[in-house]
C-alpha cells in the first residue's frame, strides 16, 4: 500500500505541477520533473524501493532548493540533507467515520473561491491556480459552515485510491472519509502527515516513514 500512496502522491504533485504548465514525467521507480516545481512540491517523488539517484538526479534541476520526496526512506542523495520525516496513512473505504458536527460541504468551482480557499490554507495565493479546477482527478473541498476548513482529495489513475492532502482546519479530519465516499465511492484512501495523530483519530492507520530531501 505505501507503493499505491507513493504514487497517488506524485499524481496530485503532477496535477499541480500541470496546472502551471510544468508537467512531469513517470517511469515505474520515480516521477521526476525537470524543471523547478511550484513551492512546497517536490522535484521528484520515488515510486519503488528500488529506486536509486541514478533513477532521480539525472532528470531533476539537481540546482539548490531541489526537493525529493523519498517514499520508502531509503535513498542517500549526495549533497542532499533532510528536510523533515513524515508517515504514510491508510483508510479502507468501508470504515466507520463519525462527524463531530453536522457541516455542509463543497467543491470549490470557480477562481473567486479557490482563492479564498488558498488562505484559509496559509497560502500566499497562486500556488493552487484554475486549471486545478478543470482536472476532474482533484476535488478541493471547503466547508460552508464559516469554519475555516478543507482539504484535497485526488483520484490515483486506474481509479484504486484517492489521496487526501492539505488539510487544514479543526472540522476537517472528521469529515474527510464521509466527503471522499460520496465524491470517490469504494475507493482506499491514502496520505501522509508529519504529525498522524490527528488523521489516525479518525480512522488512518500509519503505514511506514518517508523522508523529504532538500539540495544544499
Amino acid at each position: 500500500m505505501i507503493e499505491e500512496a507513493a504514487l497517488n502522491n506524485a499524481a496530485w504533485c503532477d496535477a499541480l505541477c500541470r496546472a502551471h504548465g510544468l508537467p512531469g514525467a513517470f517511469t515505474p521507480r520515480a516521477w521526476t520533473n525537470p524543471r523547478r516545481t511550484p513551492p512546497y512540491y517536490p522535484d521528484a517523488v520515488t515510486l519503488s524501493p528500488e529506486a536509486t539517484d541514478a533513477d532521480i538526479l539525472p532528470f531533476i534541476d539537481d540546482t539548490p532548493s531541489a526537493s525529493v520526496k523519498d517514499s520508502f526512506a531509503a535513498l542517500t542523495l549526495p549533497g542532499f540533507e533532510l528536510l523533515f520525516e513524515a508517515t504514510w496513512l491508510h483508510t479502507r473505504p468501508d470504515a466507520h467515520q463519525g462527524a463531530a458536527r453536522d457541516i455542509r460541504w463543497r467543491v470549490v468551482r470557480d477562481a473567486e473561491t479557490l482563492r479564498a480557499w488558498e488562505e484559509a490554507w496559509g497560502g500566499q495565493g497562486g500556488l493552487f491556480t484554475a486549471a486545478l479546477l478543470g482536472d476532474l482527478s482533484v476535488k478541493l473541498l471547503w466547508a460552508e459552515e464559516g469554519t475555516a476548513s478543507g482539504f484535497v482529495l485526488n483520484e490515483t489513475p486506474g481509479g484504486r485510491t484517492v489521496g487526501v492532502s492539505n488539510v487544514f482546519g479543526d472540522d476537517a479530519w472528521p469529515h474527510v472519509r464521509t466527503q471522499a465516499a460520496a465524491l470517490f465511492p469504494g475507493r482506499d484512501l491514502v496520505g501522509y502527515e508529519i504529525d498522524p495523530a490527528p488523521a489516525a483519530e479518525h480512522g488512518f492507520t500509519p503505514l511506514g516513514p518517508l523522508r523529504v530531501w532538500l539540495k544544499n
